[in-house]
């Protein structure tokens, strides 16, 4: 049955219950007449803190506090969580004027706690910003009200509040000179200077106009100087701002003393005390303290009277039960008369129903194959990376061999470039295995605790090379205010950052990369990080910037071959995903190119150390052991029976899996290299009978598979661990030592 069939069925079914209809007639003028009774409050609460804040700007703050707390009260008797908020922001303001700081942030605190019930940006950035005022212009600590108005800004542009982000950016400026910090300062307003000088709104414009004086005083810009401090004064004398005329008559006597101008600097003075006399009156300031208590005292009463008004709707519920019952019973008989009309379309939505399971085999089939289709892709990726990860492993392993046994060919171009050329290969084939990996969901994040200066170092050490070879300047700046130890998977945020960095490099000559980590925010035990990559390279052009980040898209070039699959980028983009963030470019050709993210890493300094405390340190020293290699491939038998000769360990080398079962019952060994795929039986079916037997050497898996495809079946079969081919020496002799130990621990 379509839509507009069911439509008309309805339609139908109304006009012959004309009870159902006048039902509902019911229902919504109730709903009507309540809802309009809720918008003439709320129209009532919006005029009070208008009304308030027109009082305010016009110093009358004793007015302006009373039309506040009317204002809080109807907020609190409809329970508006926004107005709450804005009446005790509003609140905050007139105590931070009459300086009742205490009393402010405490109005303020309180108007935070009901914005965040509310979740309103543009709220969220007028309470930190009057927050970050609170701290800075009372002097009580003026970093700390510079992070109020960031996080003000935060929000700001979060609204996409132009008007707000150039007041902020002026507040932030303002505290950046009052710290003596002044070219700070002015690059924080440089971007909306020429805007607000031009367009701006008076208040803002002649706050610009003051912030550039103090900047030209300090610059010994004299006439400079009082020239934009009698535009503010005009600003401010045309709007009656008298608050903001005493900052410009503040501002007037710094600069005079500041060059010995002591004459006008007292007339400045004399200007400066009559108006704040006029401002801040003791009476006005009397009538603000006492007004605090009745503030406190109306919010108790409040709460009181919604007690005691659901208390009242309770004992109404009850006497309104006989009434809901009997309605109960009228909806119950038009239910069943809808009941009896549906009987009527039962033959139709059979035939319906014949349909749609004809349209759901079709589907079902095409999912069939869309699922076959998705497996026969992974297994085309498997094994094409096995079979090209075997070969790999013999002529990185050979051209290894080669330059060790002919010490005068290290410095052959010819190897330099087999060997450049086979871990090209290889890194090809690991980038292939990654994004299938993503694209079919089989990556999950670790929580490993891990220290971030020194997995960024050991990125730059190890494209260090790249650096010298483009002759690039490789820089790190970390912030200090990251905790040492993070919790998180690492392994996924080296290969992103590893991806960003040699990409850098690769496209910057004779010019320079950056990596940064800063912190931005903290969210109960969650540190948010900000991770940028800068670099001065060749940049990227704007119609190339929303593609780059696809599989196998590559930048056109026009002057060097820049190597590549295409694939780092798209890589980079999924592991971020991972960690619920976005990556985010800013690029400029022939200026450079910025790539940054934000993911979020916990700390919990008591689980690091019992993490630490639980850290193994082998401090034993290396043995000698027997090792029986299992491997059909006679070239990398050669490289594996080197690499285990280099370590001084003897070695045995078996075609089979037969023939391994064989030279275990003849001779004892410390431990087993075991290939999987090998003909007549493969590796995991030997352990098997290897176990079976009761031989417990320690087996590891030699495979050119990922490690994540066979690690259930070689652990069922009995195996200990794998090793993934091609492999570092390092890396297995670390891996022999750990198995033999820990067999000789449990025996």
């Amino acid at each position: 049955m379509d839509k507009s069939s069911i439509f008309d069925y309805l339609l139908n079914l109304m006009r012959k219950n004309k009870l159902f209809i006048t039902l509902l007639i019911f229902f919504f003028c109730v709903i009507q007449v309540f809802s309009q009774g809720l918008k003439t409050k709320k129209a009532e609460i919006e005029k009070l803190l208008i009304k308030a804040r027109f009082e305010f700007n016009n110093s009358q703050y004793d007015k302006s506090l009373e039309s506040s707390k009317q204002a809080l009260v109807f907020s609190f008797k409809i329970n508006d969580d926004s107005f709450i908020a804005q009446s005790y922001n509003t609140l905050g303001g007139i105590y931070n004027e009459c300086s009742e700081i205490d009393k402010a942030i405490e109005f303020y605190n309180k108007a935070l706690i009901y914005a965040q019930k509310v979740n309103d940006n543009s709220l969220y950035n007028w309470i930190y910003g009057n927050l970050g005022s609170a701290y800075y212009f009372n002097n009580i600590d003026v970093e700390r009200g510079i992070k109020y108005y960031e996080k003000s800004l935060f929000y700001a542009i979060k609204a996409n509040d132009e008007a707000q982000v150039e007041y902020t950016k002026i507040n932030i400026a303002s505290a950046y000179m009052v710290l003596k910090k002044y070219d700070r300062g002015l690059l924080e307003i440089q971007d909306i200077k020429q805007r607000v000088l031009t367009s701006g709104r008076d208040d803002v414009k002649m706050s610009m106009n003051l912030l550039l004086g103090i900047y030209a005083t300090n610059h010994n810009k004299k006439s400079e100087a009082e020239e934009y401090y009698a535009v503010a004064q005009d600003i401010a004398v045309k709007n009656h701002l008298d608050t903001f005329l005493i900052n410009v008559y503040e501002n007037y006597v710094l600069h005079y003393n500041y060059y010995k101008e002591y004459k006008e600097a007292v007339v400045y003075q004399q200007k400066l005390d009559a108006l704040s006399m006029h401002v801040y009156s003791d009476e006005k300031i009397e009538k603000v303290k006492k007004a605090a208590a009745q503030i406190e005292l109306d919010e108790y009463k409040v709460q009181l009277d919604r007690i005691e008004k659901e208390n009242q709707k309770h004992q109404k519920n009850l006497k309104e039960s006989k009434l809901i019952v009997i309605l109960f019973i009228v909806i119950l008989i038009v239910l069943l008369l809808f009941l009896l009309t549906l009987y009527k379309n039962v033959k139709i939505r059979e035939q319906v129903n014949v349909e749609l399971m004809k349209v759901n085999e079709v589907l079902k089939e095409a999912k069939d194959k869309a699922e076959e289709a998705s497996l026969l892709k992974s297994q085309f990726v498997s094994t094409i990376t096995h079979e090209l990860r075997t070969p790999l492993y013999g002529v990185i392993g050979i051209t290894n061999i080669i330059l060790d046994e002919h010490k005068e060919l290290v410095n052959s171009p010819h190897l330099k470039s087999l060997k450049f050329s086979a871990k090209y290969l290889l890194s090809l084939v690991n980038d292939i295995l990654q994004i299938n990996k993503i694209e079919e969901k089989r990556i999950v994040l670790e929580s490993l605790i891990f220290n971030l200066t020194d997995e960024i170092t050991t990125i730059r050490n190890s494209v260090e090379y790249i650096a010298d070879k483009n002759n690039d300047k490789l820089t790190i700046e970390i912030d200090t205010e990251i905790p040492e130890f993070l919790i998180g998977d690492k392994l996924r945020l080296s290969q992103i950052i590893m991806n960003l960095v040699s990409n850098a490099l690769k496209f910057t000559k004779n010019g320079e990369v950056v990596i940064i980590a800063d912190l931005k925010r903290i969210e109960g035990k969650m540190y948010f990080i900000e991770f940028k990559v800068k670099d001065t390279g060749i940049g990227i052009a704007k119609e190339y910037q929303d593609k780059i980040f696809d599989k196998f898209v590559q930048i056109e070039r026009k002057e060097e071959d820049y190597q590549g699959t295409g694939l780092g980028l798209s890589i980079v983009t999924r592991l971020i995903e991972l960690f619920e963030s976005e990556i985010h470019l800013e690029s400029e050709v022939n200026v450079g190119t910025t790539f940054n993210f934000t993911i979020g890493f916990e700390y919990d300094e008591e689980k690091s150390k019992e993490i630490i405390n639980n850290i193994v340190v082998d401090l034993s020293t290396s043995q000698l052991y027997n090792i029986l290699v299992v491997e059909d491939n006679k070239i990398n038998q050669v490289v594996t029976k080197k690499i285990i000769q280099n370590s001084n360990m003897s070695c045995t080398i078996v075609d089979d899996g037969y023939a391994a079962i064989v030279a275990l019952e003849r001779e004892l060994f410390d431990l087993v290299l075991m290939d999987i795929n090998m003909p007549l039986i493969n590796g995991f079916d030997t352990t098997r009978k290897i176990r079976e037997k009761g031989i417990q050497t320690p087996i590891i898996a030699l495979t050119a598979f990922d490690k994540q495809e066979v690690i259930e079946e070689a652990l069922a079969a009995g195996m200990n661990d794998i090793m993934v081919k091609p492999f570092e020496p390092s890396r297995l002799y670390q891996v022999i030592s750990n198995q033999v130990k820990n067999k000789e621990n449990a025996g």
